[in-house]
């Protein structure tokens, strides 16, 4: 029997939104993107020009520092631009998509019959060995070290997050699959955590089960829960939304960047799920399922705690299985909010009577801050929420000093920006925590590289 991990520290926002299970498909994307932004850490080295034909699978471009790591083309089509920024910087190479898709063949494998090296070699000739990150540092991974251990999420608890039970129905093959092929890739051992109410029939792998609030399903809370990392441990880690494409890769032949995303927040009209593939425009993913407002909308790829901001326009970011819409809020002006009975306000602290209504209450919240930056309040607010064997409050502040020291013995290798979005919804100070933690974690990479 799977060992139970709960969790009893934490917060789980219920925000209004929540998918339905069912699932629809979305309206044929014109134009798919590849954002090197989507791959933290990577300098592109664009290898394809405007007007050439790839196919599905076919390399895009690859990481200058690690060229053998490739990002490819999520469908077949024409490549019709390469937008750059400030200083040339490659923002995306949007490719135009074919009626009917062809595809590079790499041929079906047998994961029995192949070696960790060929699996691994397979994943970065197909473009999907981006999707494995390492931790320390919570970047790609590097394919020339040999992890400890592996882990995989299968439980999202991110605020309206899609249910991955759910996405899995009739790819339960291809999720085997990729786990068996994540075993020949490290001599220790392949972890899947999932939910306690609701696990994953899997085979061949260590599960472990848990319950409690988020951030129960980030992997880095699994990680420390199931094998904590020391000072010159590398394990690798991956979403199990990721692991189907590994799966998908083995037992088809062809890389199917597809995936069934969650449609959330409480401007969607009817909340649920769609068939899309990776890289798709954003609007043909919402098509007309967005509510019609006199009021500005936030439209985010992701969830509200982690997720990237974006419009319409742009396109399905490469790691987000989910799109948000919320009220921008930037035409609320309230005179004396704070001093309000706030009958719809939602407060962690308990400061609006809406506490006394429950959890199942549902939440419509916006995207305002409510507050300007000040200095960090050592009050105990972030414990409350963090679940792992860290001092929060003092790893930030050694983070924000570049103390190395202090944050080696603060936990800094064992933590990804992720883990600390709730402290920063609950911050009280209004400080970029993630930001803070992420630039931290660059310039420890380069002072120990």
């Amino acid at each position: 029997m799977a060992n139970v991990v709960k969790l009893k520290k934490g917060l789980d926002i219920n925000l209004k939104g929540r998918p339905v299970n069912v699932v629809e498909e979305a309206a044929l994307s014109e134009y798919f993107a590849i954002i090197p932004d989507d791959f933290h850490g990577v300098v592109p080295k664009v290898v394809v020009k405007p007007g050439e034909h790839v196919d599905a699978g076919a390399p895009l471009m690859y990481d200058k520092n690690r060229p053998e790591v490739q990002f490819v083309s999520p469908v077949s089509g024409e490549v019709v631009a390469i937008n750059r920024g400030e200083r040339r910087k490659v923002l995306d190479i949007t490719v135009k998509a074919d009626t009917e898709q062809t595809y590079v063949e790499f041929g079906k494998k047998n994961v029995d019959d192949l070696t960790g090296e060929q699996i691994k070699d397979l994943l970065l000739q197909s473009g999907i060995f981006p999707f494995i990150k390492q931790r320390p540092y919570d970047v790609i991974a590097n394919p020339e070290v040999n992890p400890r251990d592996i882990f995989v999420t299968a439980w999202d608890t991110a605020p309206l997050a899609p249910d991955f039970n759910f996405v899995l129905k009739g790819d339960e093959i291809n999720f085997q699959t990729g786990l068996d092929a994540l075993r020949k890739l490290t001599s220790g051992k392949v972890y899947v955590g999932m939910s306690a109410s609701n696990p994953i029939s899997v085979s061949n792998v260590e599960s472990v089960l848990f319950e409690g609030p988020h951030p129960a399903g980030n992997v880095g809370v699994q990680i420390q829960h199931i094998a904590p990392i020391n000072k010159g441990d590398v394990v690798w880690t991956m979403s199990a939304f990721d692991v189907l494409f590994i799966g998908r890769l083995l037992n088809n032949g062809i890389v199917d960047f597809s995936r069934i995303v969650a449609i959330t927040g409480s401007e969607i009209r009817r909340p649920l799920y769609v068939r899309t593939r990776l890289g798709a425009r954003i609007d043909s993913i919402l098509s007309e399922r967005v509510k019609k407002t006199d009021y500005h909308q936030r439209y985010i790829s992701g969830n509200v705690l982690t997720g990237t901001k974006v419009s319409e326009n742009d396109y399905l970011r490469a790691p987000h299985s989910q799109i948000t819409v919320i009220p921008e809020g930037d035409d609320c002006h309230e005179l004396f909010g704070w001093a309000v009975p706030g009958l719809k306000k939602y407060s962690v602290s308990h400061a609006y009577f809406t506490w006394l209504l429950g959890k199942k209450k549902e939440y419509v919240l916006d995207a305002r801050l409510n507050g300007g930056e000040r200095a960090i309040i050592m009050s105990g607010e972030y414990d409350r929420v963090f679940p792992m064997n860290i001092l929060p409050e003092f790893l930030i502040k050694a983070t924000i000093a570049f103390d190395v020291e202090k944050m080696e013995n603060l936990g800094i290798y064992e933590v990804a920006p992720e883990d600390f979005a709730l402290c920063e919804f609950v911050d009280t100070s209004k400080l970029e925590i993630q930001k803070i933690i992420r630039n931290g974690l660059d310039e420890l990479m380069k002072e120990m590289n």
